[in-house]
C-alpha cells in the first residue's frame, strides 16, 4: 500500500485491482452517521392520547359541578346542614376537582357567580347542519361575553341564530338514582310501584325508568322542585337530576345522514357542554340509521351540565 499525491491531497493507493481513493474522503465515509428520525409520530399518540385523558378529565368535572350545584340548590350551600352536598363534596375533592371549581358550582345553585354576582339566565337558539334545532341554557355574569361565544362555537358547525322553542315543549324531570339491591327483610328496594302514588299526588304525570334503571318522573314545570323534594325525603332517594327541561315534538325530529354533519354535530356539542356558563344543551336530533356507538356519543355529548 502506497500514497500518491495530486496537488495538497494524497491518495490512498489500494492493491492494484482497486482504484485509488481520497484518503480525505475514506476518512469521510467512516465517520458519517446515519440521521435520526425525527420521532413525530410518538409526538402524535403524546397529543392523542392527553387529548383523551383531558377530554374524560372534563367529563368527570361537569358530573361533579352539575351535582354540587344541583345539591347547593335544593337543599341549601352549607354542607353541615346537608348531606347530600358533603357526600358530593367528599368525592369531588378525592377525584381532584378544584377548589375554585367547586366553590363556583355552589355559588351557582345559589344563583351567584364565585364572586358573588347574580346570574342572569340566557336561551340560546340556533339551527345547525342539516337542520337540527338546539335549544341552549345559560347561566352567566356577562350575558353579552356568553352570547360572543356561543355564536362563534355555532357558526363553527355551519349554523346560525333561530327560533326553534316552537318544536320543543317545556317539563319538568326528575331523575333518582337506582337503588341497589338489598338483602335485609324488612327493607325493600324502592321502585315506580313503591313511589307512584306519592308522585302522582305531588305533582307527577308520568314515571318510568331509564336505560340505566334509574326513576324518572315527567311533571308540569311549576311542581318540578316540590316532586323532587317530596319523593326524595319520603323514600330517602338520590336525585341526580332536576331540571326543567325542552323535550323535542315527536313530529319535529331530525335525523343525520352525513357522516361528516354528525362529526361536525359532536364536536359542537362537547364545546358546548364545556362552555363554563351552558348548564343544558337540547336538540330534536334522531338516532335514523345512526349505530350504537353512533348515538351514545350524541347522547354523551348532549348530556346537560
Amino acid at each position: 500500500m502506497s500514497f500518491l499525491s495530486r496537488g495538497s491531497r494524497p491518495l490512498l493507493r489500494l492493491p492494484s485491482s482497486k482504484p485509488a481513493i481520497c484518503a480525505e474522503c475514506r476518512r469521510r465515509t467512516f465517520l458519517s452517521i446515519a440521521p435520526f428520525q425525527s420521532g413525530h409520530n410518538k409526538w402524535s399518540k403524546i397529543k392523542h392520547e392527553k387529548a383523551a385523558a383531558d377530554a374524560k378529565k372534563n367529563v368527570q368535572r361537569s358530573f361533579f359541578t352539575k351535582h354540587i350545584t344541583l345539591y347547593s340548590k335544593l337543599y341549601g350551600a352549607n354542607p353541615d346542614d346537608n348531606p347530600a352536598l358533603a357526600t358530593i363534596l367528599a368525592t369531588a375533592k378525592k377525584a381532584g376537582v378544584p377548589k375554585t371549581t367547586i366553590e363556583a358550582a355552589i355559588a351557582r345553585g345559589q344563583g351567584r357567580s364565585s364572586e358573588g354576582a347574580v346570574l342572569d339566565n340566557l336561551t340560546f337558539e340556533a339551527i345547525v347542519a342539516p337542520s337540527v334545532a338546539v335549544i341552549i341554557e345559560v347561566e352567566t355574569d356577562s350575558k353579552l361575553r356568553a352570547l360572543q361565544d356561543l355564536n362563534v362555537i355555532i357558526k363553527r358547525a355551519k349554523g346560525a341564530t333561530s327560533t326553534t322553542k316552537f318544536l320543543f315543549s317545556r317539563v319538568g324531570r326528575v331523575v333518582f338514582e337506582k337503588e341497589e339491591s338489598t338483602t335485609s327483610e324488612d327493607q325493600e328496594v324502592v321502585d315506580l310501584d313503591r313511589i307512584m302514588d306519592d308522585a302522582i299526588e305531588a305533582g307527577a304525570e308520568d314515571l318510568e325508568n331509564d336505560d340505566e334503571g334509574n326513576i324518572v318522573v315527567w311533571t308540569q314545570p311549576t311542581q318540578t322542585t316540590q316532586v323532587c323534594r317530596a319523593i326524595g325525603e319520603k323514600f330517602g332517594l338520590r336525585a341526580q337530576s332536576s331540571d326543567i327541561v325542552w323535550a323535542p315534538n315527536e313530529d319535529t325530529k331530525v335525523a343525520v345522514d352525513s357522516s361528516q354533519d354528525l362529526n361536525n354535530f359532536i364536536e359542537m356539542l362537547t364545546h358546548l357542554r364545556t362552555y363554563p356558563d351552558v348548564q343544558a344543551v337540547y336538540t330534536n336530533i334522531d338516532k335514523g340509521d345512526m349505530t350504537d356507538e353512533e348515538w351514545e356519543s350524541i347522547v354523551e355529548a348532549q348530556g346537560a351540565k
